[in-house]
């Protein structure tokens, strides 16, 4: 559905037609799946810009610098970060309301987010371990990044005629960290002597930060400098009134979910991870040369990223569960493993079905979460968005562990 005749739309075309940046490809609209984003009203072809948008319509460091708020920013000590710079001016400006510059593009961002961060506890519970356990650092971080500034926004206190405690709280800072981390484009690293050492390589970009991801399709997205303009031309094609879509990068859905608060649905990148305690639940507790097997995976970084994909067990995941499998007799073998040699069709075999019995594990496991999510969402109405958002990344983790089960039994059967 296209959706150029909103309002709100319609105000953000002229601001952006008033900083020189005018579009005839795409249009903003709803779609069934991803909600909304961006529809090609013609055809587009393989390398064509999709979209060029003039540097005046970024919001970067150098917005920042340039507002009012430049001068408090200067003269704090010790310098600011500049993504606290970022997020100080989003919290100002939506504050601000009609009497923002940047009005237009602060109305079509989100109200709320959907990363971790912004979950309430009890759903994070609800989340796969890893991701959990992410979740809960990235609260921390969030939580630590708000503490650390107060003094700063106490320093603003005379750009405002209500208390800096009103305007700059904690859900207005975590809206506006989400706001970034979500949607900003990245730019070369810039340097301000104002600002502090982290990298300042983010920029808001409005109408082109409506193009939602999808795994499949490739772009080549980069500000040139000739122009002063952030491109992106497609490597693919589209059809007219088709979704448009850019690639944020291979990332699993885990990454997705903690960094952009979605899951995509058939992910090519999406993988199950297995954690060392899982990995070794199935080998025998007799075996005196587990802790030293333990220490050779950790040296030689076999012991993290070992997981299930849609073509079954990972190499890694395999290699290190043949390593874990080695007889006491074969011990010395271990660097023959890691380098991808078989040593015998009884470890091979003993490392498939080991691999099976955890892939079982975390199906079993799966089923049950889905089911206390399911239980939640009848009892717990408010919560139905987020909880449906958890319950799509258990889906396509079972869909995977399912898909994994049947290449680990077609391997299984080559031993029997």
């Amino acid at each position: 559905m296209n959706e150029s005749y909103k309002s709100e739309f319609i105000e953000l075309r002229k601001w952006l037609k008033d900083r020189k940046f005018q579009d005839s490809n795409l249009a903003p609209a709803r779609f069934p799946g991803t909600g909304r984003g961006l529809m090609s009203q013609t055809s587009l072809k393989e390398g064509q810009m999709i979209i060029s948008l003039p540097e005046s319509c970024l919001l970067t460091t150098d917005t920042v610098i340039r507002s009012y708020l430049g001068a408090y920013i200067t003269k704090w000590k010790p310098p600011p970060s500049p993504l606290l710079a970022l997020c100080t001016f989003l919290v100002s400006e939506k504050h601000a309301g009609d009497r923002s510059l940047w009005k237009p593009y602060l109305e079509i961002l989100p109200k709320a987010y959907t990363c971790p961060v912004c979950l309430e506890p009890e759903v994070v519970n609800l989340l796969p371990k890893s991701l959990k356990a992410k979740a809960e650092e990235q609260r921390t971080h969030v939580q630590e990044f708000f503490a650390s500034s107060r003094d700063f926004f106490s320093s603003l206190q005379p750009l405002f005629a209500e208390a800096v405690e009103s305007i700059f709280n904690y859900s207005a800072l975590l809206w506006a960290w989400c706001t970034v981390n979500t949607r900003a484009v990245y730019l070369r690293p810039r340097q301000w002597e104002c600002l502090s050492a982290e990298p300042d390589t983010c920029a808001l970009a409005p109408y082109l930060d409506l193009l939602n991801h999808s795994p499949h399709v490739q772009v080549k997205a980069a500000f040139n400098e000739e122009t002063h303009c952030y491109e992106i031309r497609t490597t693919s094609r589209w059809r007219k009134h088709e979704e448009v879509f850019i690639c944020y990068g291979p990332h699993d859905n885990q990454r997705l979910f903690l960094e952009y608060g979605f899951v995509s649905v058939h992910n090519p990148h999406a993988c199950v991870y297995v954690s060392r305690e899982i990995l070794v639940k199935y080998l025998p507790s007799t075996d005196k040369q587990m802790d030293k097997k333990i220490s050779i995976l950790k040296d030689h970084g076999y012991i993290e990223n070992l997981t299930f994909g849609w073509d079954g067990p990972s190499w890694r995941l395999l290699t290190a569960l043949k390593l874990l499998s080695l007889e006491a007799e074969k011990f010395t073998c271990w660097r023959k493993v890691l380098l991808g040699e078989v040593i015998s069709d009884t470890n091979e075999k003993t490392s498939l079905d080991v691999a099976q019995k955890i892939c079982y594990y975390f199906m079993e496991e799966t089923t049950t979460m889905l089911q206390k999510v399911s239980r939640m969402k009848d009892e717990k109405e408010a919560l139905i968005n987020q909880l449906t958002l958890v319950e799509s990344l258990w889906t396509e983790e079972l869909k995977i562990l399912r898909a994994s089960a049947e290449t680990l039994h077609s391997l299984q059967t080559a031993f029997t």
